[in-house]
C-alpha cells in the first residue's frame, strides 16, 4: 500500500513543475524581448560597418564616425578617355545616418519568429542616401560639356568666291540619365582612389547626312559660284563677281536639309559703290549769285534702286541662266525743292557792310575760314540766327589757328582769335536789314576800327550773336574777306540779300559818362605798351520805316558802356 501513496505523490508534482519551467522559459523570453526590442539586430553591418546589438543611440554615433570620411571621399569618374574628381557633397549626396539606423533594427513583436530573426537575421544593409537631383545634373553635366565629342554636322560654307564642303562626322556624349545612375550606385561603396567610375556614353549622330551635304553642293552651292551676277538699273548693268557676294551667303540647317539664306546688308554693301554709276543723287535747290544778283538754282531729283528688289531676288538669280538681276529705278527727291526757295522771295540786295583789319597771321586764318562756313547760309522766316552754331567751335580740326581774343576786358591767346571782325561786320548787315537783335555783346572797351556802339563780339560757347529774321521773305547771308598784307589793311563784307521790307535809318548819341584811363607801371618781356583812353556811355538809335515809306514804323534804342582802356607803361 505504501507504493501506491508514492506514485499518487509523484503525480501532483508534475503539473507544478511543469507550470514552474513555463514561468521559468516565459519570464526570460519577455526579458530576452524586451532587452532585444531597441537593439540592432545581431550581425547587421551597414557598409560593412558592424552595428549588431547596439542601441540607437551608440549605431549612430558608429555610423557616423564610420560614414562621414567615406562620404566625403571624391569619385573619380571617367567617359571618352577623360578623367575627372567629382567631391559628393557638391554633387548633392548626403547620408541620413538616423534613417539608415531605423531601416537596420527589426519591428518589435512578441512573435517568436521576430526574435529569431534579430538572432539568426543580421545582415549587411545600405545607408540612406539623399540626393539633390539639381545638384547631381549639374556635376554631371559640368563634366560632360568637358568630355563630349559632339557630332559634326554636315555644312557647306563660302570662302573667296568659292563653295566648301563639310561632311558630317558622328560623335560621343555622356548620356547623362545613365552617368547620374551610375554614380548614384558607386557612392559609399568600395571605389578606391585610383578605381574609375565608368560612365556610359552615347552614339551622337549628325542631323545633316553626308547625302544632304552632296545635295546642297549640286544644287545651289556649286551654281550659286559659278559666275559673276549682274544688276541692271535704267537699261544699264553693274557686276558681282564671286568673290564680292559670297560673304553674304551662308547654307542654314532646316531639319536634316542645308537651306541658302541670304545677309542682304552685305550683298547691298558690295552692290552700292558699283550702282552709283547706274543711280544718280539728289540735287538740293540753292541760291547762287549772278552778277551780284541772287538767283534759284532748280532742284533736281535723285534715281536710286529699292533694296528688297536685289535682296528678295538675288538667291533666284544664282540659279537662273543668265544670271541678271532687273531692278527698277525709283526716284529719289531733293530735300530742298525749287518751290522751297522760290517762295522765300531772295531776289535782291537789302543790306551790306564792311569792316577793315589790321596784318596779322592768324586774322588771314581765322577770317577767312569763319566767312566761308558763314556764306551761302539761308534764314527762313521766323527763323533766328546763331554765329557759334553756324562757325561750330574753334579748333584746330575745324580749319581755324590761335590768335588774341579780348574776353572780359582782357587779351588772351586762343583759337580763332579776330572772329570778332567777322561777328561786327555781320551784325551791321543785319541791322541795316532791319533784322531783330536777339542777342549781342560789345567788347568790353572800344575797339577804333568798329562802329562805335555797333559792334559785337563772339567768345565760344558762352557770348554769341544772334538776331531773328521778323520779315516775310527768307534771307541769304553773302560773306568774303579780303586778307591784309603787313602794307594793307584786309577787308570783311557781308551782305543780306532778300526782298526790301524795312528802310533803316540810324543815328549816335554824344558819348557821355566819360571814365578816365588808369597808368599801370609794368615791366619784363611779355610787357607791350598802350596809351590808354576814355570809357563812356552812348546810345545808338535805329528806326524802322516799311520799304518805300516815309512814315516811322517803330525805333529801337540800343544802349553800350565801354571800360575805359589803362595805359601801359613799360619803362
Amino acid at each position: 500500500m505504501s507504493d501506491d501513496r508514492d506514485r499518487t505523490s509523484d503525480w501532483r508534482v508534475i503539473p507544478w513543475l511543469l507550470f514552474g519551467l513555463v514561468v521559468l522559459f516565459g519570464g526570460i523570453y519577455a526579458a530576452t524581448h524586451y532587452w532585444t526590442a531597441d537593439r540592432v539586430p545581431r550581425g547587421t553591418t551597414v557598409q560593412g560597418i558592424e552595428i549588431g546589438g547596439m542601441l540607437p543611440a551608440a549605431a549612430d554615433r558608429k555610423l557616423t564616425e564610420g560614414l562621414d570620411g567615406r562620404a566625403a571621399e571624391p569619385l573619380t569618374v571617367g567617359a571618352n578617355g577623360e578623367r575627372s574628381t567629382l567631391r559628393p557633397t557638391a554633387a548633392g549626396f548626403t547620408v541620413d545616418v538616423a534613417a539608415t539606423v531605423a531601416r537596420s533594427r527589426v519591428a518589435s513583436s512578441w512573435d517568436p519568429r521576430g526574435l529569431w530573426d534579430w538572432f539568426a537575421g543580421g545582415q549587411d544593409v545600405d545607408a540612406v542616401v539623399t540626393v539633390d537631383a539639381a545638384s547631381l545634373d549639374r556635376a554631371v553635366a559640368s563634366f560632360a560639356d568637358r568630355v563630349d565629342e559632339p557630332a559634326v554636322e554636315g555644312a557647306v560654307t563660302f570662302a573667296a568666291g568659292q563653295a566648301v564642303p563639310r561632311y558630317p562626322t558622328r560623335g560621343s556624349v555622356v548620356d547623362r540619365v545613365a552617368a547620374a545612375a551610375a554614380i548614384r550606385r558607386a557612392f559609399l561603396h568600395d571605389t578606391g582612389p585610383t578605381d574609375v567610375v565608368a560612365l556610359r556614353t552615347r552614339v551622337a549622330q549628325p542631323v545633316v547626312t553626308k547625302d544632304a551635304v552632296s545635295r546642297a553642293m549640286d544644287d545651289f552651292a556649286n551654281p550659286a559660284t559659278a559666275a559673276r551676277v549682274v544688276v541692271r538699273l535704267r537699261g544699264r548693268g553693274v557686276a558681282l563677281q564671286p568673290e564680292d557676294f559670297t560673304p553674304a551667303l551662308t547654307m542654314r540647317a532646316v531639319g536634316s536639309e542645308l537651306r541658302p539664306v541670304l545677309d542682304g546688308r552685305l550683298v547691298l554693301r558690295a552692290l552700292r559703290p558699283r550702282m552709283t554709276a547706274l543711280s544718280r543723287a539728289p540735287r538740293n535747290a540753292s541760291i547762287s549769285l549772278v552778277k551780284g544778283r541772287p538767283k534759284v538754282v532748280p532742284a533736281r531729283d535723285g534715281v536710286s534702286f529699292r533694296p528688297r528688289d536685289v535682296t528678295g531676288g538675288f538667291l533666284k538669280v544664282l540659279s537662273s541662266p543668265d544670271r541678271t538681276l532687273v531692278v527698277r529705278s525709283t526716284p529719289v527727291p531733293a530735300r530742298v525743292s525749287t518751290a522751297d526757295l522760290t517762295r522765300l522771295r531772295i531776289t535782291e540786295p537789302v543790306s551790306s557792310f564792311t569792316t577793315h583789319f589790321p596784318y596779322a597771321a592768324y586774322r588771314n586764318v581765322n577770317l577767312p575760314r569763319a566767312a566761308q562756313l558763314l556764306d551761302g547760309t539761308i534764314l527762313k522766316p521766323g527763323e533766328t540766327f546763331s554765329l557759334n552754331r553756324t562757325l561750330g567751335q574753334r579748333t584746330a580740326a575745324n580749319g581755324f589757328t590761335k590768335g588774341y581774343i579780348i574776353a572780359d576786358g582782357v587779351f588772351a591767346e586762343d583759337f580763332g582769335g579776330g572772329v570778332s571782325q567777322v561777328a561786327t561786320t555781320t551784325f551791321n548787315a543785319a541791322f541795316f536789314a532791319g533784322l531783330r537783335d536777339v542777342e549781342h555783346k560789345a567788347h568790353s572797351f572800344y575797339i577804333s576800327r568798329y562802329p562805335v556802339g555797333r559792334e559785337a563780339t563772339v567768345v565760344w560757347p558762352g557770348v554769341d550773336l544772334r538776331f531773328e529774321d521778323t520779315t516775310p521773305y527768307g534771307v541769304l547771308i553773302s560773306a568774303s574777306v579780303d586778307k591784309a598784307t603787313p602794307h594793307r589793311r584786309g577787308a570783311v563784307h557781308v551782305t543780306m540779300y532778300s526782298t526790301k521790307y524795312w528802310d533803316i535809318s540810324t543815328s549816335t548819341s554824344p558819348r557821355y559818362n566819360p571814365r578816365p584811363p588808369r597808368t599801370r607801371h609794368l615791366s619784363g618781356p611779355g610787357c607791350v605798351p598802350n596809351t590808354g583812353y576814355d570809357g563812356f556811355d552812348i546810345d545808338v538809335y535805329r528806326v524802322f520805316r516799311r520799304h518805300g515809306s516815309r512814315h516811322v514804323d517803330h525805333r529801337e534804342t540800343m544802349h553800350t558802356a565801354y571800360t575805359a582802356a589803362d595805359t601801359v607803361d613799360c619803362s
